[in-house]
């Protein structure tokens, strides 16, 4: 397959798939510990989180601290650069969101874009 060098290649390497963009809007409202994800996402699994935070935070827009407690306690956070991914993510939901009313899906149904 060839990559070709554009921005929306570029983005789709970093914040494509199912899952990440999810997990970057959770964040974008707090700092999420590791067991809450699987609240707010249901479905994804324990290697696929842990996966996509992995390489969030390789990508340098999520920050990772680990207390040294026990049970340990591990909390993810945006860094600046996942911070400035925030009106994007606000876009993606409005046009999301508005989409979703065009095709009659409740609004109790849909993940409110100015939660935060």
């Amino acid at each position: 397959m060839v990559k070709y060098n554009t921005g929306i290649n570029i983005f789709m390497d970093i914040a494509g798939g199912k899952w990440k963009c999810l997990i970057l809007y959770f964040l974008s409202q707090n700092v999420v510990r590791t067991k809450e994800f699987y609240e707010l996402i249901p479905g994804i699994t324990q290697k696929v989180l842990t996966e996509q935070l992995k390489q969030l935070e390789k990508d340098g827009l999520v920050s990772r601290e680990v207390f040294n407690e026990i049970p340990p306690k591990v909390e993810y956070s945006l860094t600046e650069l996942g911070q400035s991914f925030v009106p994007v993510l606000k876009t993606m939901c409005d046009w999301g969101n508005r989409y979703a009313e065009m095709n009659g899906n409740p609004r109790d149904k849909r993940i409110q874009c100015d939660q935060g």
